[in-house]
């Protein structure tokens, strides 16, 4: 269906989002007649078929995006003379119709096995966007608060970005972004766990890992934080060769009790998983980081196993995160909103248990088939 914007209602639209300027209007109109007599064409061949519909609202959008970025940092006089000059509004006009074409009429989408509607995906994302909100409306009072509530934060992002690569097929992506989320619930973990004794050496060691991975400006500043460094690791024994190891995971020897750890080393399987409790993940998160390094399971994967692999590992993840979840942030809730927020988790809360015990059992039949 081909329905074509008349210049009242094309500039009305414009107006709408701020383009106001006479001379830009008649501009983009024009370019915008160009594109939609050149869509109309392509309407008319046998390749677009009878279903081909040309959506105004896109054209304007990709339209006013190309000229947008076009002018960025012109002034205005030289925005009138890149106004004037046909050759560029001929060839925005060409790349406006090739991208409308390709992302409409040719747009790849890969197979999905789910979507937003389906229970094991819209009813975690519920929950995940009440405690998103939850957080992100919290007053931080506690200053020792302000890194678990932005590391909370980040976390239940890639849980949501997780589920939208589900939904839009990408599964053996979707496992891969796990692997990001098992290690942030891991350090939740330690860092709720330990608050006081451990939030301030991470924080010290966050500092470490920016100056070593990019400095500062002041060299000074660099020498100083490096003779630290240098400082403290002389102390605790350890080789210039652990140097990387120290600055990324040296917080961990704040953590009481590391030292009688079996095998403990300044890693993450060996130290921040296992200090934890999460060490039984340590398969599942080799075999994410096998799809994460571009390995031949990457490329021949099964859709399906991956598919459940990471939806089960995401609920079982996010029973954690919850968990962290309630003990920062329960305390601080009304009465009012602590009996809501109960009552919501007794109902949604259980069907999450259900619908994982559900998930995992169909895993294990991909697996056995395996």
């Amino acid at each position: 269906m081909i329905n074509k914007l008349t210049q009242e209602e094309f500039y009305k639209i414009l107006n709408s989002l701020s383009i106001k300027e006479d001379y830009k209007l008649e501009y983009l109109f024009e370019t915008y007649e160009s594109i939609f007599e050149g869509l109309t064409e392509i309407s008319k061949s046998k390749e677009a078929g009878d279903s081909f519909e040309v959506n105004s609202s896109n054209i304007i959008f990709y339209l006013l995006g190309e000229f947008l970025y076009s002018v960025t940092g012109m002034s205005e006089e030289q925005i009138a003379e890149f106004v004037r000059n046909e050759k560029y509004q001929e060839s925005m006009a060409g790349v406006v119709a090739d991208k409308y074409i390709s992302l409409s009429l040719y747009n790849h989408s890969e197979q999905s096995l789910t979507n937003k509607f389906f229970p094991p995906i819209s009813s975690i994302e519920l929950y995940v966007n009440l405690m998103h909100n939850i957080v992100n409306n919290y007053s931080i009072k506690n200053k020792d608060n302000v890194l678990l509530v932005d590391l909370l934060n980040k976390t239940l992002s890639i849980a949501r970005c997780i589920l939208n690569l589900l939904c839009e097929g990408y599964e053996t992506e979707a496992f891969a972004l796990w692997r990001t989320l098992h290690e942030c619930e891991c350090i939740l973990i330690l860092l709720d766990k330990y608050k006081e004794v451990v939030i301030p050496s991470y924080i010290k060691h966050m500092r470490y890992g920016l100056v070593y991975h990019m400095g500062e400006s002041d060299e000074k500043i660099n020498q100083e934080v490096f003779a630290n460094i240098k400082k403290e690791m002389f102390e605790l024994g350890l080789k210039s060769k652990d140097t990387k190891k120290y600055i990324e995971y040296g917080w961990l020897l704040s953590i009481p009790g590391h030292e009688t750890l079996e095998n403990f080393k300044l890693n993450f399987r060996d130290g921040i998983e296992s200090l934890a409790g999460l060490h039984q993940y340590s398969g599942v998160y080799t075999t994410s980081s096998e799809i994460l390094h571009a390995s031949p399971m990457l490329v021949y994967s099964n859709k399906h196993y991956f598919h459940l692999l990471t939806l089960v590992n995401l609920y079982e993840s996010f029973f954690r995160i919850e968990s962290v979840f309630q003990s920062l942030f329960f305390n601080y809730f009304s009465e009012e909103a602590k009996s809501r927020y109960l009552a919501m988790k007794k109902l949604y809360f259980s069907q999450l248990l259900s619908i994982h015990k559900r998930e995992t059992q169909n895993l294990k039949k991909i697996g056995n088939k395996k």
